[in-house]
């Protein structure tokens, strides 16, 4: 079996169509073939093949029963920081060289650590505006930073590549 075809993504989804997460389809086909999902979307015309049958390799899957998820806290690291403002300066908007993450109002200010107070910036634009606020550095936001919810995450992970989760996760 094609390690790369069993890794795929596949999008799971609770009982009520809502996305829970980003699972392999390895693990999908054992939820289908326990009878605890069901199959919702194929992948393309990919198969997976045994001796003697092949099957559609599942892009999403809806679990039979409900399972109650508790919430879902992202933690706050640089990672995710760059994640959620899409390795894209929130002060020029370039998305190139390397990024690091600016305090919106600076620590010496007392600016915290938080979804609120921290956003991407490229070097440049973080040497500029240095140990003061947006505005005595004369510089704008490109967008308020926010907390991101999960579902959030899930856009920016698959960006627009799987059109097939988009109405799982998209308000069309």
């Amino acid at each position: 079996m094609n390690n790369s075809v069993i890794n795929r993504n596949v999008l799971l989804l609770n009982q009520n169509y809502e996305p829970l997460t980003v699972c392999s389809a390895r693990r999908a086909i054992i939820l289908l073939f326990q009878g605890k999902a069901e199959m919702i979307e194929k992948a393309d015309s990919l198969k997976i093949r045994s001796v003697s049958r092949s099957y559609d390799l599942p892009s999403v899957v809806r679990l039979w029963q409900y399972r109650k998820v508790p919430y879902k806290k992202i933690m706050l690291t640089r990672k995710n920081i760059l994640a959620r403002d899409g390795h894209r300066c929130q002060y020029c908007g370039t998305t190139k060289g390397p990024m690091t993450v600016d305090h919106v109002v600076p620590r010496m200010k007392n600016g915290n650590d938080s979804w609120e107070n921290m956003v991407c910036a490229c070097v440049k634009c973080n040497n500029k505006k240095g140990d003061r606020t947006p505005e005595k550095a004369g510089m704008m936001l490109l967008r308020v930073p926010k907390r991101p919810t999960f579902i959030t995450f899930i856009q920016r992970y698959i960006g627009d590549s799987n059109d097939r989760w988009r109405q799982y996760l998209f308000m069309d």
